[in-house]
């Protein structure tokens, strides 16, 4: 059973940071893309950030040069840090992992999210 758990929430001034973790079990955690989506108050959820099982990353424009993910698989462990923070970047965040099944597709699973409020 695939599970998601993420911590590093939290209340932060505007300019401060925080660096929220996921870790991840019950899947071949080395080989499958994950990310970090959050959802604002009455907004869909939106992709913040992405990486594959090699590295490669992408970012919503809206952090680029603020915000980064990486991953240990040896910990089965993403990582999103978060620097500048600002008032807008305030929501749940939740970790993604796709997972790629032949025959199948790809199912999506998620976190139970962490809550992120950036004060003005």
């Amino acid at each position: 059973q695939v599970q998601l758990v993420e911590s590093g929430g939290g209340l932060v001034q505007a300019g401060g940071s925080l660096r929220l973790s996921c870790a991840a079990s019950g899947s071949i955690f080395s080989i499958n893309p994950m990310g970090w989506y959050r959802q604002a108050p009455g907004k869909q959820r939106e992709l913040v950030a992405a990486i594959t099982s090699g590295g490669t990353t992408n970012y919503a424009d809206s952090v680029k040069g603020r915000f980064t993910i990486s991953r240990d698989n040896a910990k089965n462990t993403v990582w999103l840090q978060m620097n500048s923070l600002k008032p807008e970047d305030t929501g749940v965040y939740y970790c993604n992992e796709r997972i790629f099944r032949i025959g199948l597709g790809s199912t999506d699973y998620w976190g139970q999210g962490t809550q992120v409020t950036v004060s003005s």
